[in-house]
């Protein structure tokens, strides 16, 4: 997955403090999206919802785009070739569609729905992702995790993983990363998280037991969505603080509801994020750049792809200054 804007923000997200500790009953943040281009012939366009000025971070997780359906005829679909990742995790998850992956480990993968892709760019890696002929319609999310401190040089990695459904409560339920409804995800994380995909039945009730020391975040689809004290549109995001042990869900639309549930508990450092790469600082950054431009083996090649890597934006001309995470209301 790739940041493909040309004047990508530059931040330092992070970290988690006493002040973040919630108090009292759980109050839902609605984050609202903004639109990006992810790049290809025509721009296909996608909602990220994080990174964001009122929240940087949701456990490990520290971006999220949101697109589609999208009629990949009018579009162009996805067409994002060979980038670079450092110091993180990517996550693919698609509702419709087919996106074919290629990585500088050799893997070479199709993302379908159902399915979920995990990539680790510790010290680094590059991939492509392009959606495939048969495609008519593209939907789907793509995440990215960021790894600790002590994991950031990280070797390459690649992991395929389709998860069982589960039913409760008048929902389907597919569990891909963590552990939900007596459901565990075998794929390997470096900070403990959960990732489900949610279809709730309409002006069903859901409530799940989670992880209290867990915060979380449920991003919308499709359909209203009332989490707790908010009622949530498609592409917006609640985030609910830790602390709290159950999350009850509310269809108020008159057809199923679609919804990707986040969580993990506080995650404690400080990253900077700039394009596709994170580090803990400046100079990672620049040295990161520097190595993508100049070809280095820190990436790798991609062998037999038809086309051209995608180059780096210039970096903006100032140090990067930090963005902490708000105190929890």
């Amino acid at each position: 997955m790739s940041n493909a804007e040309t004047g990508p923000a530059a931040l330092r997200c992070g970290a988690f403090t006493e002040r973040d500790r919630p108090a009292g009953s759980p109050h839902v943040d609605v984050l609202s999206a903004r639109e990006v281009p992810l790049g290809g012939p025509r721009a296909l366009r996608v909602r990220r919802t994080l990174p964001q000025r009122k929240r940087t971070l949701i456990g490990a997780w520290c971006f999220a785009d949101h697109y589609g359906p999208h009629d990949v005829a009018a579009s162009g679909g996805m067409d994002v070739p060979p980038h670079p990742h450092t110091g993180l995790q990517t996550v693919s998850w698609l509702f419709s569609g087919e996106v074919e992956h290629r990585d500088t480990l050799g893997s070479h993968a199709l993302i379908r729905p159902g399915e979920m892709n995990l990539m680790t760019g510790g010290r680094g890696i590059a991939h492509s992702e392009v959606s495939t002929a048969n495609t008519t319609v593209l939907h789907g999310v793509q995440l990215w995790v960021a790894l600790p401190g002590e994991h950031r040089d990280a070797a390459r990695d690649f992991q395929h993983y389709v998860p069982e459904l589960a039913q409760a409560d008048g929902a389907e339920i597919r569990v891909f990363l963590g552990s939900l409804l007596g459901r565990t995800s075998p794929v390997r994380t470096f900070t403990p998280l959960l990732g489900a995909e949610i279809v709730i039945e309409p002006h069903a009730t859901l409530t799940l037991a989670v992880d209290a020391t867990f915060e979380h975040g449920l991003l919308v689809d499709t359909g209203d969505v009332r989490l707790i004290d908010a009622v949530l549109r498609p592409a917006e995001l609640g985030y609910v603080p830790r602390g709290s042990a159950t999350l009850t869900m509310v269809n108020e639309a008159d057809a199923p509801a679609r919804a990707v549930l986040l969580g993990g508990p506080p995650f404690r450092e400080e990253i900077v994020m700039w394009w596709n790469f994170i580090g803990r600082s400046h100079e990672d950054i620049v040295k990161a750049r520097e190595d993508w431009e100049a070809s280095s083996d820190r990436f790798g090649v991609i062998e037999n792809f038809p086309g051209g890597r995608l180059p780096a934006p210039a970096l903006p001309n100032a140090v990067i200054t930090p963005r902490r995470n708000p105190p929890a209301v």
